[in-house]
């Protein structure tokens, strides 16, 4: 009897077409030809659900629960048969039994079965213009629920008066068989809601167990508690039903819309993409492959052979026929690998990536990428990583690599090859009158006028700012190199027009001969030429020559031991007294730098500071210096002060008075006893922060010396703008001091300068004759040089200092000895 009353046990999965507008497919919500997926043992393994739990619909997702009210309203026409077969029924067991009171029940069964069916008639309808919503379906399954109780009492009555109002056993046969039946049909058909089908046991089946056991015949008794229990049985059916049928609608539902994201992403993926069967034919195919391919957009449900897509590419003009040819070749032999193809269209240049993946089970997946910006972009970056963007010449990175592999290659031994390093001159100066756009204007017309002088085997490069590189092949000697040169100093100095602007510039060239050395070398040398061609003036050109590398390495031998020396400290201060000539003694003394060097021996300042200034070691040589002063300073009598010289990178830092208050903190020197020396070029550069901060080191105590007044500028504004409080007259004063103009000349700065209140030193004394011209008027008041004491170490200037001051003094100078 149970394979009677669930027919679809092992059915085969839905297939009828969705309903418009229901968020769930109809056809997954009514299994006709079904194939479960899950066996009977899943379903065992169920939990059962519970009769309260099932009928409340707010612990069901909405569009379940819709889903679950729209199965009750279906088979239209099967519900109107089975109502006029159990009225067939019923008319049947009035007659045989002549029981008058069986036939209102077979009218009123009649009655409710057509009311039920035109219900069905009207669902159906409606949802034909709109799908069942969550909001609307409470409000049909209370009228389902409120005819089916009725269609059940009525037969629950029928049996009741049937069995209890006659002794026909056939009437009795078949009413129950009706009865049984239906409940059992009703079981299968509404176990989308559980609690639906328990009424209908209650309403139909226990009348008629009612009626069985009240018949008073044991065998009827017997049927009825039998009955009873098949009832009970049918109700858990019933609920293991639905719990099959509600996990199999929800899984379905998140297999759509995992099915529908995935479609969804496969779509709007920016790559195109197909898959490939073992066979050879198409699986999937996505919308950007066919946009990229130009493909009717039928052709995908064709599911046509990887050949037939890449001959409908290949008649769309997408891909040649040889590429086509190549590509299903990969397809056919899968490996993981990609090819890049180009659009036979050169109008529209596109340039495609086929990436391909072969799969496990066989087939393959190919992935298509429009690679056309990137290829583009790396065309374009590999482009300016070898070219200079200005001018379209090419850079520093290219010219190496090609004079590389031209001096690799070299031509007949009687041939030579020179490089010509060309600077332009004043062209700094162009682009800080006229701006920047009009330099590059410049640079690009200095360019154009390269190219026109050279011969095509010749290679010409920017090197950056305002360098360019010319390598010269195929000549015979040197003066073909100087030629050329001459020529390029020649046409780059002629006038330019840029932007309605007469400009001029000039050139200078360092040129190095080819001769077995590489490429770094070529243009080192190269470089270094053209340094000596500066140096001598510039707008001319100059040949590299052996004596010039040594001088290089000279100096670059210099500098390493300059850094090594400042870190382990193998410089040394030298002082030279300063004398009060009214007192005669020593009032200061200047710091001097000395440097012994292990294998040079002792190297004159004027060898160190250029270096150290170029290397940007002045600043902490300085720094050093000022420290080193100071402490020693404190070992001197109180009345003694020390000169430190300062450079103008050094005077210049930002944290200057913070190094001179540091050095004086540390030492514990008092301000005053500082003298800070420093020279006209110092004053040259920004002359309002220069003015600041002398004023700041006035204040805090300290002196200002300017140092050589004489050479350079010697502008005498300086003297009147400054804060300064000691002017240093240069030695070049003293020469022809014996005669009449150049005494006259020192005088007058040295009484001007002490007329401004500044205190005046005479440098580089030698003879007794210049101290006495020197002190006649006596408007000097020190004076500084050999005549007194060369510069000597600090244990020497200490003896020094103590017999100066460790005596009383007269007041009386006698300059013919020295204090030293």
């Amino acid at each position: 009897m149970l394979s009677l009353l669930i027919p679809w046990a092992d059915l085969e999965y839905w297939g009828k077409k969705q309903r418009p507008g229901n968020d769930v497919p109809s056809e997954r919500l009514h299994p006709r030809q079904v194939r479960l997926r899950r066996q009977m043992t899943s379903a065992v393994r169920m939990q059962l659900v519970d009769e309260k739990k099932q009928g409340n619909r707010e612990e069901l997702p909405p569009s379940i629960y819709a889903a679950l009210v729209d199965s009750l309203f279906q088979n239209f026409t099967a519900t109107l048969a089975g109502t006029f077969c159990t009225t067939i029924v019923a008319v049947m067991t009035a007659l045989k039994t002549g029981n008058h009171m069986i036939w209102p029940c077979a009218i009123w069964i009649s009655i409710v079965g057509v009311a039920r069916a035109m219900q069905m008639r009207e669902y159906e309808l409606e949802r034909r213009v709109s799908p069942l919503t969550p909001e609307r379906a409470p409000w049909w399954e209370n009228n389902y629920k409120n005819l089916a109780d009725l269609y059940a009492s009525s037969l629950g009555l029928w049996c009741f008066v049937v069995v209890l109002g006659s002794d026909d056993a056939i009437a009795h046969m078949l009413c129950t068989a009706v009865t049984i039946g239906y409940t059992a049909a009703s079981a299968g058909r509404n176990y989308a809601r559980p609690w639906i089908i328990q009424r209908h046991i209650v309403f139909s089946c226990a009348p008629l167990a009612l009626a069985l056991i009240l018949h008073g015949d044991v065998y009827y008794t017997g049927l009825g508690l039998l009955l009873a229990l098949f009832f009970v049985g049918l109700k858990y059916i019933n609920l293991s039903l639905n719990a099959i049928f509600v996990d199999a609608l929800t899984s379905s539902m998140r297999e759509a819309a995992l099915a529908t994201r995935f479609d969804t992403a496969l779509n709007n993926m920016p790559h195109g993409l197909c898959m490939f069967t073992s066979d050879g034919h198409l699986a999937v195919m996505n919308h950007r492959f066919g946009e990229m391919m130009d493909l009717p957009a039928d052709l995908a449900h064709l599911r046509p052979s990887a050949s037939g897509i890449l001959a409908a590419c290949v008649d769309a003009g997408s891909i040649s026929e040889a590429n086509a040819n190549m590509i299903l070749a990969e397809i056919e032999n899968p490996q993981a690998k990609g090819i890049i193809t180009t659009d036979p269209d050169v109008a529209r240049g596109r340039s495609l990536s086929w990436a391909f993946q072969p799969m496990a089970d066989g087939g393959a997946v190919v992935l298509l990428e429009d690679v056309t910006e990137r290829r583009n972009a790396e065309a374009r970056i590999t482009h300016l990583a070898r070219y200079d963007e200005l001018t379209g010449l090419p850079n520093r990175v290219n010219f190496r690599d090609e004079i590389g592999h031209l001096l690799a290659n070299p031509h007949g031994s009687d041939e030579m090859s020179a490089l010509l390093f060309i600077d332009l001159d004043q062209f700094k100066q162009v682009n800080d009158t006229l701006g920047h756009p009009c330099g590059d204007q410049l640079l690009c017309a200095v360019a154009d006028r390269l190219r026109a002088m050279l011969r095509p085997e010749d290679f010409v490069a920017r090197f950056g700012g305002d360098e360019f590189v010319v390598f010269q092949q195929n000549i015979h000697s040197p003066d073909e190199a100087a030629a050329l040169a001459r020529r390029v100093v020649d046409h780059l100095s002629e006038r330019y027009k840029i932007d309605n602007h007469l400009v001029e510039i000039g050139a200078s060239i360092g040129i190095a001969m080819t001769s077995g050395v590489g490429a770094d070398t070529l243009l080192k040398n190269a470089d270094m030429a053209l340094y000596r061609a500066k140096a001598d003036g510039r707008g001319t050109f100059c040949f590299f020559r052996e004596e010039m590398a040594q001088t290089v390495e000279a100096r670059r031998i210099l500098e390493l031991d300059l850094r090594r020396a400042l870190a382990n400290e193998e410089f040394e201060l030298f002082y030279q007294p300063l004398v009060n000539l009214q007192s005669g003694k020593i009032s200061t003394c200047e710091a001097l730098l000395r440097w012994n060097h292990p294998l040079r021996g002792t190297v004159s300042p004027a060898d160190i500071i250029p270096v150290a200034e170029d290397m940007g070691m002045i600043v902490d040589l300085g720094r050093w210096i000022l420290r080193k002063a100071c402490l020693e300073c404190m070992q001197w009598p109180e009345a003694v002060s020390v000169a430190v010289n300062f450079s103008p990178q050094q005077f210049h830092q930002r944290d200057l008075l913070s190094e001179v208050r540091y050095a004086l903190d540390v030492s514990g020197l008092p301000p005053r006893r500082l003298e800070i020396e420093i020279t006209e070029s110092s004053l040259l550069r920004n002359t309002q922060l220069t003015h600041e901060l002398l004023s700041q080191l006035r204040e805090l105590g300290v002196r200002i010396s300017l140092d050589d007044f004489g050479t350079g500028y010697s502008s005498l504004s300086y003297l009147h703008s400054f804060p300064l409080q000691k002017v240093k007259i240069d030695r070049s004063f003293l020469e022809g001091i014996d005669t009449d103009r150049p005494l006259r000349l020192l005088r007058g700065v040295a009484r001007l300068s002490a007329d401004l209140g500044m205190s005046v030193v005479v440098e580089g004394i030698e003879t007794n004759e210049q101290l006495e011209l020197v002190n006649a008027d006596g408007t000097v008041s020190e004076a500084q040089g050999y005549l007194f004491s060369r510069p000597v170490p600090a244990m020497r200037v200490r003896q020094l200092l103590d017999a100066s001051h460790g005596r009383r003094a007269d007041g009386e100078i006698i300059p013919s000895r020295s204090i030293a």
